[in-house]
């Protein structure tokens, strides 16, 4: 049976539900009416709450912003703003109800910061492919196993046309070549395009992500480089430390490696400095699938543990004084120096986003120590959320955005919960056992929380879920917080006088079974579950829905659940692209009925090959010149019967013109001006305007869009 007390209805109200079957419809009437008063009472009971939603509603505006189709004014966003800030202004003087202009007014910030930061931002993207001499400034260097990379900044490439003026450009290099120093001004020959746009409908917009960190060209060396006559500007004090940061962390991510040889000193490197570039591909993989990746960012659980392991070593060794104990507040002495050290530990990682999230929270709960105040709580989380999205917009569309924030809201919201339980029914652990026990079902708890509040951000993302990852993060976790990471500060403390390899030696014995764990759970039966591709709008009612059970701490929350389950339910409807067309015509997929990935080429493309069998649920792929469910080919071209239509590739003379005459979507990398009796034609201009194809069978028909229309007309398409 139901209770009344779960659901916080009053009793009188309850009498009037119970009375519902025999009440008739105009009782039932009367209570609906009623409703919204109830619901109106329940709101402002939890008026210490409203604050919590003002990022959410910045971050609402700066999603609008990336979801309009073409750039807005610029005054657009600025302007409406100004206008809601006075009407807020209005009611509240006038003594009216400031929440009905408070809303849309932090939804307009949100918009006007993310169009303020992309109007900020020149164009820089590289529009054609060129090869030349690309000169610049090393900023970067990533040391990986296979083809390493580096980063030219202050870039001019010098080929035929003449000299162009980039920004930043990276540039694979062959396995065999010399890398540069840092900092080093070199020139090397290379051949560069234009980042990639999306090869799928939906996927990941590399163009948009290299737009905002201003990397106008990829490419590769074409030969050796060579140190560069003369010098360049170093630019500001900014630059000069990153410049100085990122040449120190690649020499301590090599001393680690060669202190630490083999796939535990690179995991090592990973943990202390961000480097991932040394990480075998093997070991990515298995941290991948056995649900520890998260591990290999340097997010909540590193910083905590840095600052935990420095507040408590600092305050153990004050505390040996008994002057220093009696005479001064030591506990705030630790603090203040776990802080720094978190500070450097930030600058030393790279400072990415969920390592910028991680400090912001780490720094508050130390500066809460400081000024004697309890820090950690769901306005933390979202004040440090809201630093984050005001200084860097784009942040809010990446995936560590959104899974480290989507971890520590579910946790803090548990958290909160358990608090209240505890203490409404006092409970103590006044035993070992129970301490054990208790913490023992923390962890479990954590876990499972964490897991199950990124699944859907993994799942849309990367497409595959890690089946056994509460398994492996039950070891793994314990084992990171308790031996390696000690060890990692301990190593990072004895780095200026040469000692690293005292603490780097055991903190690889913590590394070697890490890896172990890893690779075993990664080899148990289902250890990875493929996720077919789904719309972002999915994405972002479910995101709605947790944060709506989240902040909110009244039972009215649980109707997030509601949002859940329809969300689940799109996420069953949702239609799959059966023919996908890259922009250069050179490679066609065809999902057959069978539930495989045809394909026109097998050899060449296959990083897109590879992306489309994921997107499509992790199916197999094969060459759809050997597959019965394929198109029908000949030497002239291809066709398809899809849905009654037919879909011809690739025809070029007689069979281009026969094309012409029956099909309804013909593409070819031919010019085919005079094509003009298929409803559809993608000819070598027109793939190359649309960016790519994609198909879909709607209804009765065929639906073909160019994926182009996907990234809309934006500064960075």
């Amino acid at each position: 049976m139901i209770r009344r007390t779960a659901f916080n209805i009053p009793s009188r109200r309850w009498r009037q539900v119970e009375r519902w079957p025999s009440m008739g419809w105009g009782a039932c009437r009367r209570a609906w009416r009623q409703a919204p008063g109830w619901l109106g009472r329940q709101f402002r009971a939890e008026r210490d709450r409203w604050v919590l939603w003002i990022p959410v509603g910045f971050g609402a505006g700066i999603a609008a912003y990336f979801a309009l189709p073409h750039e807005p004014n610029l005054a657009l966003g600025a302007v409406v703003s100004c206008a809601l800030g006075l009407a807020l202004l209005i009611a509240r003087s006038r003594g009216g109800s400031s929440l009905v202009w408070m809303i849309p007014l932090v939804i307009c910030l949100g918009f006007s910061a993310a169009q303020m930061r992309a109007g900020m931002i020149p164009d820089h993207l590289l529009t054609h492919p060129l090869s030349g001499i690309a000169r610049g400034t090393v900023s970067a260097v990533e040391d990986r196993p296979s083809r390493p990379r580096i980063v030219l900044s202050n870039a001019t490439l010098q080929s035929v046309g003449g000299a162009r003026e980039l920004a930043k450009v990276r540039i694979s290099l062959s396995s065999k070549a010399s890398l540069p120093a840092i900092g080093e001004i070199i020139e090397i020959p290379a051949s560069l395009r234009p980042p990639p746009a999306p090869s799928a409908p939906g996927a990941y917009d590399f163009r948009r992500a290299a737009f905002f960190n201003k990397v106008s060209a990829v490419g590769y060396a074409t030969g050796p480089f060579r140190a560069a006559d003369g010098s360049e500007s170093a630019g500001g004090p900014g630059e000069w430390l990153g410049t100085w940061l990122a040449s120190y962390r690649l020499s301590l991510s090599r001393r680690i490696t060669e202190a630490l040889p083999g796939p535990s000193g690179a995991l090592a490197s990973a943990l202390l400095t961000g480097e991932r570039g040394p990480l075998p591909e093997d070991v990515l993989s298995a941290m991948r699938e056995s649900g520890l990746a998260h591990l290999l960012a340097i997010s909540g659980l590193h910083m905590g543990l840095v600052a935990g392991v420095v507040f408590l070593g600092l305050r153990s060794v004050l505390s040996l004084s008994r002057r220093l104990t009696l005479s001064y507040p030591i506990k705030k002495g630790a603090a203040l120096g776990a802080l720094i050290f978190a500070a450097a530990y930030l600058l030393l990682s790279g400072a990415s986003v969920p390592t910028q999230r991680a400090f912001l929270m780490t720094g508050l709960v130390l500066v809460g120590v400081l000024l004697d105040r309890q820090a950690i709580s769901m306005r933390l989380v979202a004040w440090a959320a809201m630093l984050v999205l005001v200084t860097r917009p784009e942040a809010l569309l990446s995936a560590s955005f959104q899974l480290s924030f989507a971890a520590v809201t579910a946790l803090v919201a548990t958290y909160e919960w358990v608090a209240d339980r505890r203490r409404n029914q006092g409970w103590k652990e006044n035993t070992w056992w129970r301490r054990v026990l208790v913490y023992l079902g923390a962890l479990l708890l954590t876990s499972a929380i964490a897991n199950i509040a990124t699944l859907p951000f993994s799942a849309y993302h990367f497409n595959r879920i890690a089946a056994h990852g509460l398994a492996s993060n039950m070891l793994a976790v314990p084992l990171t917080g308790f031996w390696v990471m000690p060890w990692g500060v301990l190593a990072l403390a004895l780095t200026p006088v040469g000692l690293e390899k005292v603490a780097l030696v055991p903190m690889g014995w913590g590394l070697d079974l890490l890896l172990a764990i890893a690779k075993t759970v990664s080899s148990w039966p289902g250890a990875v579950i493929p996720v077919a591709a789904w719309p972002a709008a999915t994405l972002c009612l479910i995101a709605g829905a947790g944060v709506w059970l989240c902040l909110w701490r009244r039972p009215w929350r649980l109707a997030g659940l509601g949002a859940v389950a329809a969300a689940v339910v799109l996420v069953a409807m949702a239609p799959e692209p059966r023919v996908l067309v890259t922009g250069d015509g050179r490679l066609a997929g065809y999902l057959s009925s069978d539930g495989r990935l045809l394909l026109s080429e097998t050899r060449r493309e296959r990083f897109t090959a590879e992306l489309w069998g994921r997107r499509a649920g992790g199916v197999e792929t094969a060459d759809w010149r050997h597959a019965a469910a394929g198109p029908r080919c000949d030497d002239l071209g291809c066709a398809l019967t899809l849905n009654g239509a037919i879909v011809a590739f690739g025809g070029s003379g007689r069979a281009l013109a026969d094309d012409c005459r029956r099909a309804t979507v013909v593409i070819t990398t031919d010019f085919a001006p005079s094509c003009v009796g298929p409803k559809w034609v993608f000819d070598q201009a027109a793939l190359l305007r649309a960016g790519g194809v994609a198909i879909w069978i709607d209804g009765g028909g065929l639906r073909v869009e160019a994926l182009r229309k996907g990234q809309g007309n934006r500064p960075w398409s």
